[in-house]
Protein backbone atom coordinates (compact mmCIF):
# COMPACT_ATOMS: atom_id res chain seq x y z
CA UNK A 1 0.00 0.00 0.00
CA UNK A 2 2.97 2.58 0.94
CA UNK A 3 4.09 1.94 -2.57
CA UNK A 4 0.42 3.17 -4.41
CA UNK A 5 0.94 6.38 -1.80
CA UNK A 6 4.38 7.16 -3.20
CA UNK A 7 3.34 6.58 -6.66
CA UNK A 8 0.69 9.22 -6.41
CA UNK A 9 2.70 11.36 -4.41
CA UNK A 10 5.63 11.77 -7.49
CA UNK A 11 2.32 11.86 -10.17
CA UNK A 12 1.03 14.84 -8.20
CA UNK A 13 4.46 16.34 -6.71
CA UNK A 14 2.84 16.99 -3.95
CA UNK A 15 3.48 15.53 -0.47
CA UNK A 16 -0.17 16.44 0.98
CA UNK A 17 -2.39 15.00 2.93
CA UNK A 18 -5.83 17.40 3.16
CA UNK A 19 -7.24 16.58 6.73
CA UNK A 20 -11.02 16.39 6.03
CA UNK A 21 -11.77 17.47 10.14
CA UNK A 22 -15.08 19.09 9.68
CA UNK A 23 -16.47 21.34 12.52
CA UNK A 24 -19.41 22.96 11.91
CA UNK A 25 -18.14 26.38 12.40
CA UNK A 26 -16.11 25.61 9.54
CA UNK A 27 -18.77 25.21 7.52
CA UNK A 28 -20.20 28.24 5.48
CA UNK A 29 -23.96 29.14 6.44
CA UNK A 30 -25.10 28.58 2.92
CA UNK A 31 -24.33 24.99 3.36
CA UNK A 32 -26.02 24.79 7.05
CA UNK A 33 -28.51 26.45 6.08
CA UNK A 34 -30.00 24.18 3.02
CA UNK A 35 -28.88 21.41 5.57
CA UNK A 36 -31.26 22.33 7.73
CA UNK A 37 -33.97 22.97 5.88
CA UNK A 38 -33.88 19.67 4.38
CA UNK A 39 -33.14 17.98 7.60
CA UNK A 40 -34.12 20.38 10.51
CA UNK A 41 -31.47 21.14 13.15
CA UNK A 42 -31.05 17.74 13.82
CA UNK A 43 -27.89 15.65 13.89
CA UNK A 44 -28.52 14.12 10.60
CA UNK A 45 -28.42 17.68 8.96
CA UNK A 46 -25.87 18.59 11.17
CA UNK A 47 -24.11 15.52 8.85
CA UNK A 48 -25.39 16.73 5.79
CA UNK A 49 -24.09 20.02 5.98
CA UNK A 50 -20.56 17.98 6.59
CA UNK A 51 -20.73 16.08 3.63
CA UNK A 52 -21.87 18.73 1.03
CA UNK A 53 -18.98 20.78 2.38
CA UNK A 54 -16.70 17.62 2.28
CA UNK A 55 -17.91 16.90 -1.46
CA UNK A 56 -17.25 20.32 -2.31
CA UNK A 57 -13.39 20.71 -1.10
CA UNK A 58 -13.08 17.37 -2.59
CA UNK A 59 -14.04 18.02 -5.70
CA UNK A 60 -11.78 21.15 -5.83
CA UNK A 61 -8.69 19.06 -4.67
CA UNK A 62 -8.60 16.01 -5.69
CA UNK A 63 -6.41 16.03 -8.94
CA UNK A 64 -3.58 18.23 -6.60
CA UNK A 65 -3.25 15.98 -3.63
CA UNK A 66 -2.54 11.91 -3.39
CA UNK A 67 -4.28 11.36 -0.35
CA UNK A 68 -6.94 12.64 2.07
CA UNK A 69 -7.39 12.45 5.82
CA UNK A 70 -10.58 12.44 7.53
CA UNK A 71 -10.51 12.71 11.40
CA UNK A 72 -13.05 10.05 12.31
CA UNK A 73 -13.84 11.97 15.89
CA UNK A 74 -15.25 15.05 13.80
CA UNK A 75 -17.90 12.88 12.36
CA UNK A 76 -18.48 10.36 15.43
CA UNK A 77 -19.72 13.73 17.30
CA UNK A 78 -23.10 13.69 15.50
CA UNK A 79 -23.53 9.90 16.54
CA UNK A 80 -24.48 7.36 13.84
CA UNK A 81 -25.41 10.11 11.51
CA UNK A 82 -21.87 11.34 11.52
CA UNK A 83 -20.17 8.36 11.14
CA UNK A 84 -22.50 7.38 7.87
CA UNK A 85 -20.91 10.34 6.27
CA UNK A 86 -17.15 9.27 7.28
CA UNK A 87 -18.11 6.00 5.54
CA UNK A 88 -19.49 8.31 2.49
CA UNK A 89 -16.54 10.43 2.53
CA UNK A 90 -14.25 7.29 2.43
CA UNK A 91 -15.91 5.94 -0.50
CA UNK A 92 -15.81 9.00 -2.18
CA UNK A 93 -12.40 9.67 -1.82
CA UNK A 94 -11.98 6.53 -2.70
CA UNK A 95 -14.18 6.79 -6.24
CA UNK A 96 -11.53 9.76 -7.13
CA UNK A 97 -8.58 8.26 -6.91
CA UNK A 98 -7.30 9.45 -3.58
CA UNK A 99 -5.83 7.51 -1.09
CA UNK A 100 -7.43 7.93 2.30
CA UNK A 101 -5.46 7.50 5.77
CA UNK A 102 -8.57 7.19 8.57
CA UNK A 103 -7.28 8.95 11.75
CA UNK A 104 -8.93 6.78 14.60
CA UNK A 105 -5.95 5.78 16.57
CA UNK A 106 -7.17 2.65 17.49
CA UNK A 107 -5.45 0.78 19.91
CA UNK A 108 -6.21 -2.28 21.90
CA UNK A 109 -4.98 -6.11 22.48
CA UNK A 110 -6.28 -9.18 20.97
CA UNK A 111 -9.77 -9.50 20.09
CA UNK A 112 -10.33 -5.89 20.07
CA UNK A 113 -6.98 -5.09 18.48
CA UNK A 114 -7.86 -7.21 15.02
CA UNK A 115 -11.33 -5.96 15.70
CA UNK A 116 -10.96 -2.41 14.90
CA UNK A 117 -8.29 -3.82 12.42
CA UNK A 118 -11.14 -5.62 10.17
CA UNK A 119 -13.72 -2.59 10.79
CA UNK A 120 -11.14 -0.11 9.68
CA UNK A 121 -8.66 -1.37 7.21
CA UNK A 122 -9.55 -5.08 6.67
CA UNK A 123 -12.51 -7.41 6.25
CA UNK A 124 -15.33 -8.91 8.50
CA UNK A 125 -17.05 -12.56 7.73
CA UNK A 126 -20.71 -12.37 7.69
CA UNK A 127 -22.12 -15.99 6.60
CA UNK A 128 -20.49 -16.67 3.62
CA UNK A 129 -19.85 -13.13 2.62
CA UNK A 130 -17.32 -11.14 3.43
CA UNK A 131 -17.45 -6.86 4.02
CA UNK A 132 -15.23 -4.20 4.53
CA UNK A 133 -16.57 -1.63 6.90
CA UNK A 134 -14.54 1.70 6.69
CA UNK A 135 -12.40 0.54 4.05
CA UNK A 136 -9.56 3.17 4.55
CA UNK A 137 -6.20 2.71 2.99
CA UNK A 138 -4.27 3.28 6.02
CA UNK A 139 -5.39 3.98 9.39
CA UNK A 140 -3.36 5.97 12.40
CA UNK A 141 -2.78 3.80 15.34
CA UNK A 142 -1.48 4.46 19.15
CA UNK A 143 1.76 1.98 20.46
CA UNK A 144 0.69 2.46 24.03
CA UNK A 145 -0.03 -1.17 24.80
CA UNK A 146 3.17 -2.30 22.80
CA UNK A 147 2.94 -5.38 20.35
CA UNK A 148 -0.22 -7.03 21.20
CA UNK A 149 -1.62 -3.63 20.25
CA UNK A 150 -0.32 -3.25 17.09
CA UNK A 151 0.54 -6.67 15.71
CA UNK A 152 -3.31 -7.29 14.55
CA UNK A 153 -3.06 -4.20 12.48
CA UNK A 154 0.07 -4.95 10.98
CA UNK A 155 -1.17 -8.46 10.41
CA UNK A 156 -3.78 -7.18 8.42
CA UNK A 157 -2.04 -4.89 6.27
CA UNK A 158 -0.15 -7.86 5.05
CA UNK A 159 -3.15 -9.84 4.16
CA UNK A 160 -5.05 -6.47 3.17
CA UNK A 161 -2.68 -4.54 1.38
CA UNK A 162 -3.28 -1.71 3.87
CA UNK A 163 -0.73 0.35 5.52
CA UNK A 164 -0.56 1.87 9.60
CA UNK A 165 0.83 4.81 10.70
CA UNK A 166 2.07 5.12 14.38
CA UNK A 167 1.85 8.16 16.77
CA UNK A 168 5.85 8.15 17.53
CA UNK A 169 6.39 11.81 18.23
CA UNK A 170 3.01 14.39 18.00
CA UNK A 171 3.02 17.83 17.36
CA UNK A 172 0.62 18.99 20.40
CA UNK A 173 2.35 21.06 22.93
CA UNK A 174 2.14 18.75 25.83
CA UNK A 175 3.14 15.66 23.92
CA UNK A 176 6.43 15.83 25.81
CA UNK A 177 5.12 14.73 29.01
CA UNK A 178 5.27 11.20 27.91
CA UNK A 179 6.87 10.63 24.95
CA UNK A 180 9.75 12.77 25.84
CA UNK A 181 10.37 10.90 29.06
CA UNK A 182 13.98 9.65 29.25
CA UNK A 183 14.06 6.10 29.77
CA UNK A 184 17.64 4.11 30.37
CA UNK A 185 18.79 7.45 29.16
CA UNK A 186 16.89 7.75 25.87
CA UNK A 187 13.56 9.53 25.32
CA UNK A 188 10.28 7.61 24.56
CA UNK A 189 9.58 7.93 21.25
CA UNK A 190 13.24 6.94 20.36
CA UNK A 191 12.10 3.53 21.83
CA UNK A 192 8.99 3.62 19.84
CA UNK A 193 10.71 4.90 17.12
CA UNK A 194 12.92 1.34 17.12
CA UNK A 195 9.74 -0.50 17.74
CA UNK A 196 7.77 0.48 14.59
CA UNK A 197 11.10 -0.11 12.14
CA UNK A 198 10.34 -3.70 14.30
CA UNK A 199 6.81 -4.10 13.40
CA UNK A 200 7.49 -2.75 9.94
CA UNK A 201 10.09 -5.21 8.93
CA UNK A 202 7.18 -7.73 9.01
CA UNK A 203 5.35 -5.63 6.06
CA UNK A 204 7.58 -4.27 3.65
CA UNK A 205 6.48 -3.13 0.07
CA UNK A 206 9.88 -1.99 -1.89
CA UNK A 207 11.71 0.00 -0.05
CA UNK A 208 9.69 1.29 2.72
CA UNK A 209 7.57 -0.30 4.91
CA UNK A 210 3.58 -0.16 5.40
CA UNK A 211 3.75 0.23 8.42
CA UNK A 212 4.52 4.51 8.79
CA UNK A 213 4.84 6.89 11.60
CA UNK A 214 3.38 10.07 12.93
CA UNK A 215 6.37 12.60 13.39
CA UNK A 216 4.82 16.13 13.72
CA UNK A 217 6.09 19.15 12.11
CA UNK A 218 6.34 21.67 15.18
CA UNK A 219 9.88 19.75 16.66
CA UNK A 220 12.43 19.70 13.79
CA UNK A 221 15.35 18.70 15.34
CA UNK A 222 13.56 15.28 16.77
CA UNK A 223 12.44 14.80 13.12
CA UNK A 224 15.68 14.88 12.52
CA UNK A 225 16.63 11.97 14.73
CA UNK A 226 13.77 10.05 13.97
CA UNK A 227 14.34 10.22 10.04
CA UNK A 228 17.82 8.52 11.09
CA UNK A 229 16.59 5.78 13.18
CA UNK A 230 13.92 5.28 10.86
CA UNK A 231 15.09 5.43 7.35
CA UNK A 232 12.46 3.32 5.36
CA UNK A 233 9.63 4.09 7.80
CA UNK A 234 7.17 7.33 5.95
CA UNK A 235 6.41 9.55 8.22
CA UNK A 236 3.01 11.59 8.36
CA UNK A 237 3.82 15.14 9.47
CA UNK A 238 0.80 16.41 11.45
CA UNK A 239 1.43 20.33 13.03
CA UNK A 240 2.13 22.63 9.54
CA UNK A 241 0.52 25.65 9.29
CA UNK A 242 -1.97 25.99 11.46
CA UNK A 243 -0.22 24.52 14.25
CA UNK A 244 2.94 26.79 13.71
CA UNK A 245 4.85 24.29 11.66
CA UNK A 246 6.90 25.74 8.65
CA UNK A 247 8.20 24.38 5.76
CA UNK A 248 11.83 24.44 6.87
CA UNK A 249 10.73 22.59 9.53
CA UNK A 250 9.91 19.79 7.22
CA UNK A 251 12.66 19.28 5.76
CA UNK A 252 14.12 17.00 8.10
CA UNK A 253 11.13 14.41 7.92
CA UNK A 254 11.94 13.68 4.12
CA UNK A 255 14.95 11.40 3.15
CA UNK A 256 17.47 12.52 0.19
CA UNK A 257 15.46 11.42 -2.96
CA UNK A 258 12.44 14.28 -1.43
CA UNK A 259 10.37 11.05 -0.35
CA UNK A 260 9.69 9.39 3.03
CA UNK A 261 6.76 12.15 4.15
CA UNK A 262 3.28 13.65 4.10
CA UNK A 263 2.50 16.10 5.61
CA UNK A 264 -1.02 17.15 6.68
CA UNK A 265 -2.98 20.41 6.98
CA UNK A 266 -6.23 20.45 7.82
CA UNK A 267 -7.90 23.57 8.67
CA UNK A 268 -5.33 25.20 6.93
CA UNK A 269 -6.71 24.00 3.99
CA UNK A 270 -10.23 23.28 4.12
CA UNK A 271 -11.14 26.64 6.34
CA UNK A 272 -8.76 28.48 4.20
CA UNK A 273 -11.93 30.69 3.25
CA UNK A 274 -11.50 32.27 6.97
CA UNK A 275 -7.91 33.18 6.32
CA UNK A 276 -6.98 36.84 5.77
CA UNK A 277 -4.73 35.61 2.72
CA UNK A 278 -8.02 33.98 1.02
CA UNK A 279 -10.43 36.17 2.13
CA UNK A 280 -10.99 37.24 -1.44
CA UNK A 281 -12.94 34.10 -2.08
CA UNK A 282 -15.69 34.59 -0.04
CA UNK A 283 -17.63 31.79 1.97
CA UNK A 284 -20.01 30.89 -1.67
CA UNK A 285 -16.19 29.82 -2.95
CA UNK A 286 -14.79 28.13 0.00
CA UNK A 287 -13.62 24.76 -2.01
CA UNK A 288 -11.93 27.28 -4.64
CA UNK A 289 -10.44 28.69 -1.45
CA UNK A 290 -9.13 25.54 -0.53
CA UNK A 291 -7.56 24.97 -3.37
CA UNK A 292 -5.39 27.83 -3.70
CA UNK A 293 -4.00 27.20 -0.14
CA UNK A 294 -3.17 23.00 -1.49
CA UNK A 295 -1.61 24.75 -4.63
CA UNK A 296 0.23 27.50 -2.15
CA UNK A 297 1.11 24.86 0.01
CA UNK A 298 2.50 22.08 -2.60
CA UNK A 299 4.80 25.53 -3.37
CA UNK A 300 6.03 26.03 0.19
CA UNK A 301 7.11 22.25 0.70
CA UNK A 302 8.84 21.68 -2.55
CA UNK A 303 10.82 25.06 -2.42
CA UNK A 304 12.88 23.51 1.11
CA UNK A 305 12.90 20.04 -0.72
Amino acid sequence: MIRQLIEKIQKTKAPICVGLDPMLSYVPEHIQAAAFEQYGETLEGAAEAIWQFNKEIVDHTFDLIPSVKPQIAMYEQFGIEGLKVYKRTVDYCKEKGLVVIGDAKRGDIGSTSAAYAAGHIGSVQVGSKTYSAFDTDFLTVNPYLGTDGVKPFVDVCNSHDRGLFVLVKTSNPSSGEFQDRLIDGRPLYEWVAEKVVEWGNASMDGEYSNVGAVVGATYPEMSRILRNLMPHTYFLVPGYGAQGGTAEDLKHCFNKDGLGAIVNSSRGIIAAYKQEKYKKFGAENFAEASRQAVIDMAADINSVL
